[in-house]
């Protein structure tokens, strides 16, 4: 008699799995495959870069499963592993490339922006993105998470193992950096056309 998988709890298919009901983990990647893409895909901004390490992640998350522990969310743990993952691998690369997409870019979709508005948005967000991309990864990794993905605090908290108010700050500063990046900047611009 075949299993319904898909009738079962993320719990109950973890357990299954690690009882040898390997089929369980095809309902777990076909529940997670998405989150985890999206999570990988705005850290490093490059799709068959994403697609390698997402097929990474499941892998460490099916090797690891015995360390998973019901007492959080599944979805916390598999963002808290693809998260660290692409920062080990970021590390051993050296790279810094984060996509995010700027508020501006939804303005302009949700109505009737003429084709400079369209161009100034665009430019804002690539600008936004290049500047993420330069912060830390302890400012890029919340911010991301918060903006992006749209976790709460408690959430980015229990994915990257840190205090509730450590990660308040460092979204804090995070923001604060990209702000006094912009004011920079927009300053130089203005010595720009004043000279």
């Amino acid at each position: 008699m075949r299993m319904d998988y898909t009738k079962m709890t993320d719990y109950e298919l973890v357990l299954a799995c690690l009882e040898g009901e390997k089929n369980s983990f095809e309902e777990i990647v076909a529940r997670y495959k998405n989150l985890i893409y999206s999570v990988v895909l705005r850290m490093v901004s490059d799709k068959e870069e994403a697609n390698d390490l997402a097929q990474e992640v499941f892998i460490k998350i099916y090797r690891n499963l015995e360390k998973y522990s019901d007492e959080f969310k599944f979805s916390t743990w598999t963002i808290r592993s693809a998260t660290n993952h692409v920062i080990d691998w970021r590390r051993k690369k050296k790279a810094e490339t984060v996509n995010i997409d700027d508020v501006s870019a939804n303005l302009v979709a949700s109505g009737g922006a003429s084709p400079e508005d369209e161009y100034i948005a665009q430019e804002q967000s690539r600008l936004l993105r290049d500047l993420v991309a330069d912060l830390p990864d302890i400012y890029r990794v919340p911010i991301v998470l918060y903006h992006e993905q749209g976790l709460s605090y408690q959430e980015i908290a229990d994915i990257t193992g840190e205090p509730l108010s450590k990660v308040k700050n460092r979204i804090f500063r995070g923001r604060k950096m990209l702000k006094e990046s912009l004011l920079d900047m927009r300053r130089g611009d203005c010595y720009e056309f004043q000279s």
